[in-house]
This record gives structure tokens, sequence and C-alpha cells, in this order.
């Protein structure tokens, strides 16, 4: 049995998950890319999971509330935002093992985008160019990179950045954990199916 870890950032975005065929391991990581770092390689080391799933929320500026992304890429708007020379602050889909979750990737159904990740909640118009925002894709992204475990985070968009950013996330929290459960059901594969998924 293939054991997967969903990782929420807070209780707010929780729901159990049950699935036939998978041990699942849920871990809420608080908000930020330290804790969510730590908390996710604890887990890592102590559960060993064959896939790590990120499920929760996110801001756009260029989509919609209600939307869901896939994220397949990830950046650390931090440290993008230093431009340091050799400052690292991306992680693209060739960094990850990307090419084991291919059947998500290609659904039409599906929108696949990129996710910005910083310490900060977001709520005025930025110069950024990514799909969606969080506080802490990028940071779990890493993790895995190093585990060498595959990864994907699902967000729903709850908010427009610049459009009372703060009060939109609270209203749609209940919207995100229906949907996002809803999502993970139809499309994680049952029980005779997960070896599928890492082929």
């Amino acid at each position: 049995m293939n054991t997967i870890i969903i990782t929420y950032a807070v209780n707010q975005e929780f729901t159990p998950i049950t699935i036939d065929g998978w041990n699942i391991k849920y871990v809420i990581t608080g908000v930020g890319k330290a804790k969510s770092a730590m908390r996710l390689t604890e887990a890592v080391i102590l559960f060993k999971p064959d896939f790590v799933l990120n499920i929760g929320t996110a801001g756009t500026l260029a989509h919609n509330v209600g939307d869901t992304f896939i994220c397949n890429k990830f950046i650390d708007r931090d440290y993008q935002s230093t431009q340091l020379p050799g400052l690292e602050y991306e992680i693209g889909e060739t960094d990850i093992k990307y090419k084991t979750l291919t059947t998500w990737l290609c659904d039409k159904q599906n929108k696949v985008g990129t996710c910005s990740t910083g310490d900060t909640f977001i709520t005025e118009v930025a110069a950024f160019h990514e799909d969606v925002i969080d506080m802490e894709a990028y940071a779990q992204a890493l993790v895995c990179k190093e585990f060498n475990i595959p990864f994907i985070a699902v967000k729903y968009v709850t908010d427009i950045v610049g459009q009372n950013s703060v009060k939109h996330w609270e209203d749609k929290l209940s919207d995100a954990r229906k949907h996002l459960t809803e999502w993970v059901k139809k499309n994680l594969p049952a029980s005779s199916e997960p070896t599928l998924l890492f082929a």
C-alpha cells in the first residue's frame, strides 16, 4: 500500500480524506516557509511517503475565485525579489518527479500553473506573473526535491489580490475544503491503481 502525505497550512483548510488502497498521513504545517519545511521534513523522515500532496487555498491576480490549479512550478518570491547572483528561487518540472503524475498534468479539465510562495499574505497588487500565490508550497517542493519524492500542490483560489483578500479568504474556506476534498477523491486512483501513479 502506498503512503501519501497530504499537507495543509492551517486547521481551517483541513478535511480528512479516506481512499481505499492508500495509507494517508496528514500534516498541518503551519503558515510560512520555515515551519512548513520543518514539519514536512519531520513527516517525510517518519512516514517515508511515496508521494506528497499539498492542498490548500491561494490568491491570484490573473484568474477567478473558485478556480483550481495544479502547481507544477514554484517560485520563492522573497528570493526572487532579492535578485542576488547565484540565489536560486525557482523549482521547475525537471527538479521533481512530475513525470509520475502526468495524468493530472495532462488532463485538460485541470489548470496547471505556477505558484509564488512567500512569507507575507499579499493583500495589494504586486509585480508578479505567477498563476497563484501562497505561503508554503515552494518550501514543501524544496523538501521533496531534496528527498527525491514526487510532489504536487493543488490550490483553490479564494481571493483576488487587492480586493479585500483576507476577508475573501475567510469567506471561501468552506467552499475550498469541500471542493478540494472532492477533487482529491475524484483524481487519486483507488485501491487497485495506486502503483500506476508511480510507474
